[in-house]
């Protein structure tokens, strides 16, 4: 019998672990074999093979992650942007048509605006802060709509109260990428989503170590998505799985310090006289400041902000930092800084880059978890250098 937890922190140990545990291991083992005996299965989704996401590596994660949000059921991949890909391809065909967030992650934008108009699916942007204007671009054969929780790069927070609702008043399938609050901060479907799309590589796993993604959602949905994903291939190896597994149980002590952590960073920065903007819903100045305190638990560890001087002036800042790593990607342990417009954003046009509000001097932070007050020192002697 399955048993069922209160608290988040307990839900991240306990969820979905296998009962009675595996010849006693308290550690889950991997089961690196890419077939499994055949034991009169009568679908082809259910034989036990790697590439069908069904090994017992796989369906612990399954398990957690559905607890996490309060969902029926779950699906991991082998990153963020197959889980993204996968379901939208299940949601939309050809001649479908889809609302999308207008400020999304650049591989996400490029996914709708290039690959999904190849087979034939037709989108429209809608401005995630005016759901008054949502209803003059539905159109009859409008499918979905897609949206993020905090929007990559300019951590925006659209009206999600209205995303559902409008979904649901029409008949469409509620799509949002959680992954910038991590469930910790915001369970999407237990709010009314029908699915939350998840890039594990960031904080859910947490190390910087593994590249997944994750779909948690109805039984029926996911269904539907999993054969899909056995399908088109996007599967995830039992090891890193059991990384995934592994990161996943430290989740809730990593976001409750990069919250708090990440929040003292922004203050800071905001008062500095060399930072013209900082983005981060969790200053009372921002914008979605309100919205954001009414919808989540905690700001998350994402921030982003501009120096006096531009791009220059990023540059030689982020060259200034003696803490941070300067690369790609968020969510790990180690601080992160990246300029988007030449990372997770390059595949824009710089005009649509600008047009959004994405400057080339833009930098994106990834709070990490070391000592705030030393983070704060470096970038103080950084700003002055």
């Amino acid at each position: 019998m399955s048993k069922e937890f209160k608290h988040f922190e307990t839900k991240l140990i306990h969820s979905g672990e296998p009962e009675p545990r595996i010849n006693g291991a308290v550690s889950m083992p991997i089961f690196q074999s890419a077939n499994f005996e055949y034991a009169g299965e009568a679908s082809y989704h259910d034989l036990k093979y790697i590439r069908l996401n069904n090994t017992p590596n796989h369906i612990v994660l399954h398990q957690k992650l559905a607890a996490l949000e309060n969902a029926e059921a779950a699906l991991v991949t082998a990153s963020g942007m197959a889980a993204i890909s996968t379901s939208l391809l299940t949601i939309l065909s050809s001649g479908d048509h889809l609302l999308a967030q207008d400020t999304l992650y650049g591989g996400t934008h490029s996914l709708i605006t290039k690959d999904l108009v190849s087979y034939g699916i037709s989108y429209d942007f809608i401005d995630g802060d005016r759901p008054e204007t949502w209803q003059e671009k539905l159109k009859p054969n409008t499918k979905a709509i897609y949206v993020e929780s905090m929007t990559n790069p300019l951590l925006q927070v659209a009206d999600l109260h209205s995303v559902v609702q409008f979904a649901k008043s029409h008949d469409l399938i509620s799509l949002i990428d959680n992954t910038f609050p991590s469930p910790y901060n915001f369970r999407a479907v237990d709010f009314g989503f029908d699915i939350s799309l998840h890039s594990c590589t960031k904080y859910l796993n947490g190390h910087s170590d593994i590249v997944g993604g994750a779909v948690i959602g109805s039984c029926k949905l996911i269904e539907k998505i999993t054969h899909k994903l056995n399908h088109l291939g996007g599967s995830m190896d039992p090891h890193t799985c059991f990384l995934l597994h592994r990161g996943i149980k430290t989740l809730a002590v990593r976001m409750k310090h990069q919250n708090d952590s990440t929040g003292k960073i922004a203050q800071f920065l905001q008062l500095h006289s060399k930072i013209t903007k900082v983005n981060y819903p969790g200053l009372e100045s921002s914008s979605g400041h309100q919205r954001a305190r009414e919808l989540f638990d905690g700001f998350s560890g994402m921030l982003s902000f501009e120096l006096s001087g531009g791009l220059e002036a990023a540059e030689q800042f982020m060259k200034n930092t003696t803490l941070p790593i300067i690369a790609p990607s968020l969510g790990g342990v180690e601080t992160l800084l990246t300029i988007p417009a030449i990372t997770s954003h390059a595949g824009m046009t710089r005009e649509d880059r600008q047009q959004l509000g994405i400057k080339d001097g833009l930098i994106r932070m990834s709070v990490g978890i070391e000592a705030t007050e030393e983070i704060i020192d470096d970038f103080k002697q950084a700003l002055s250098s």
